[in-house]
């Protein structure tokens, strides 16, 4: 069982004083790929960038949970990823595909069979700023892999890249992601 991530989301009342709009759990909590996948405890997404300062709206609707930002838009999320089960190892592309189906971007799956480094490898069109925040993961790119700890940050530029959490330990990193495009060289 991890701990809830706290929010506190600020804003104005109608004199224009700043105020705590809101302190509590993230509203949004959802596991995502079956008892083995990650928890998704979403915190708040922009809809636009530069985004509206406003008096005292609260977060942008949205149904369900989804992997990346709105189009032109922000999000921040923390992910507590468990250690890596046999059911994540052995995936079929068909099952990896499914998984990342659940947030929106099936399409997002890179996992082709036995030549794929990791069943969960996948690319978005957008830059992740990744914050680890407790235990440990396994940044595993096309070419090299890397394990990052509490403290460390990861700038995740449009690249394919899967985690792996290879401790015995649940890893809860914090991501912010923002829509991006890729260079003309970089589209597929």
């Amino acid at each position: 069982m991890t701990k809830p991530v706290r929010r506190v989301v600020t804003g104005h009342d109608a004199s224009g004083r700043a105020i705590i709009q809101e302190d509590g759990a993230a509203p949004r909590v959802q596991q995502i790929g079956g008892p083995s996948g990650p928890l998704f405890h979403e915190i708040w997404n922009t809809q636009q960038t530069p985004a509206l300062l406003d008096a005292a709206s609260g977060e942008p609707h949205e149904d369900g949970i989804k992997l990346a930002p709105p189009k032109g838009g922000t999000r921040i999320r923390v992910l507590d990823i468990p250690p890596e089960s046999d059911e994540i190892r052995t995936m079929s592309p068909e099952e990896a595909q499914a998984h990342f189906a659940e947030v929106g971007a099936g399409d997002a799956s890179a996992h082709s069979g036995t030549g794929s480094r990791h069943a969960l490898m996948h690319r978005t069109e957008t830059i992740d700023y990744g914050i680890v925040l407790e235990g440990e993961l396994v940044l595993i790119m096309d070419e090299g892999e890397t394990t990052v700890r509490a403290g460390d940050i990861v700038i995740q530029r449009g690249t394919n890249h899967g985690w792996s959490n290879r401790s015995d330990a649940n890893c809860r990193i914090a991501f912010i992601l923002i829509d991006g495009e890729f260079a003309p060289e970089l589209k597929r």
